[in-house]
């Protein structure tokens, strides 16, 4: 028995695997963004999903776009770029670097979010901020998963004239 049975791409694995509570955290947000659902957490001391997700928040959507559409889509590219990376030779080749600029985005673009949850609405949401947990682990789990993979590319020599 192997000493580390771990396969290699463990990383990109549990980005994929995250990528599944994200899409329902993202698409549960949407559903009550466009007031098919109630709100599962009401005004407290601490959080108001409704100031910032709800349909009538003013900062829920980036024009005509909710939010939570653009976590829908970006949870699903994340977990389809996982998925595809072995179907695909290509992908596989430059999956680490598009793995760690698509989680990078969409780590810039929740932490822009909960920047404005914090310090402009004064609330939070707490499936906001369960989105953003996973959107974190996935950013660290990506970088860790360029390094891995870099490590065991071989050198291009460079042709000397």
């Amino acid at each position: 028995m192997r000493a580390n049975s771990w396969p290699e791409d463990w990383q990109i694995r549990l980005i994929q695997l995250l990528a599944v509570p994200g899409l329902l955290v993202a698409f549960y947000l949407l559903l009550f963004h466009n007031g098919n659902l109630v709100n599962a957490c009401g005004p407290s001391g601490w959080d108001d999903c409704g100031k910032v997700s709800g349909p009538d928040a003013p900062y829920s959507s980036i024009g005509p776009i909710p939010v939570a559409l653009i976590g829908l889509i970006g949870y699903a590219t994340i977990f389809l770029l996982a998925w595809l990376k072995d179907w695909w030779p290509l992908l596989d080749d430059y999956s680490p670097e598009l793995m760690v600029g698509l989680t990078g985005f969409a780590f810039l673009f929740s932490l822009g979010l909960t920047a404005l949850e914090l310090f402009v609405i004064h609330e939070i949401c707490r499936f906001c901020v369960v989105s953003a947990v996973i959107i974190t682990i996935m950013f660290v789990l990506a970088i860790t998963y360029l390094r891995s993979f870099s490590g065991s590319r071989p050198e291009i020599e460079e042709s000397k004239p």
